[in-house]
């Protein structure tokens, strides 16, 4: 009896890992969040039993029933597979499923997965890191919890890319608060809705703009001046910098 926490990547089947596939493909049971592609859905064993734990408005499963829930099935079942988009350990509480099964002495593995914060602006031809413009990037969630959340004026370092997760809800909030912290209102500003998927959708505009852009969730945003770059213009980049002293 084992339970795996796999990670889905940002949405296409063709992302997973190999390990996941396989998994995926042998599980005697799946517990899976909204949000998994319907791709990545077809590659479960059609025999096995799935939990769809995703959590809506007026519909939510407890962080607490969903441990409860995997110590239960991996006491009945050989190879239980909770998938979690993206990768189980950034912002997926992963670390939380795995100490409740370490706690109640369940064999248990991760699998990694591609993170959308990677992975949707690389998607979007936008490099997280680039020579002469980014010497670093951020990842952090835009979310709150119980009242408190990140200090995003904190953050805003011009030299720094910022990677905002389930952000666009508080989107009009982190504008003002990196403007407020001394990002300068014209800082670029990309959003990346449903990366890697059939819908996949890139909005592009300024941080004082953010509030305004019509970005549907869910959505990675990217902030910083590599947002304003897209493949032609990394390859161009690429090019001037190779010709400098």
């Amino acid at each position: 009896m084992t339970v795996y926490l796999v990670g889905a990547g940002p949405g296409d089947a063709d992302l997973l890992t190999i390990r996941a596939a396989r998994l995926l493909a042998s599980a005697d049971v799946v517990v899976h969040d909204r949000l998994i592609g319907h791709d990545v859905l077809e590659v479960i064993n059609p025999n096995a039993i799935r939990y769809d734990v995703g959590k809506l408005p007026g519909r939510s499963h407890s962080q607490e029933r969903i441990n409860e829930l995997l110590v239960t099935l991996g006491r009945e079942y050989d190879c239980v597979v909770r998938l979690k988009g993206g990768d189980p350990f950034v912002f997926g509480r992963g670390g939380e499923e795995v100490q409740a099964l370490v706690e109640n002495a369940i064999p248990v593995h991760v699998v990694p997965g591609i993170s959308s914060a990677f992975g949707a602006p690389l998607l979007a031809g936008i490099p997280v890191t680039h020579r002469g413009l980014s010497h670093g990037v951020t990842v952090v969630t835009g979310s709150s919890l119980k009242g408190s959340s990140v200090d995003f004026s904190q953050l805003a370092n011009p030299d720094i890319t910022l990677v905002v997760l389930m952000g666009v809800e508080r989107r009009r909030d982190i504008a003002n608060a990196l403007i407020e912290g001394g990002l300068a209102p014209s800082t670029p500003v990309a959003a990346i809705e449903w990366a890697s998927t059939s819908r996949e959708h890139v909005l592009r505009g300024t941080l004082q703009e953010l509030g305004a852009l019509q970005v549907v969730a869910p959505a990675v945003l990217v902030i910083g001046p590599v947002a304003a770059l897209a493949t032609s213009d990394v390859h161009a980049l690429v090019a001037d910098l190779a010709l400098q002293p």
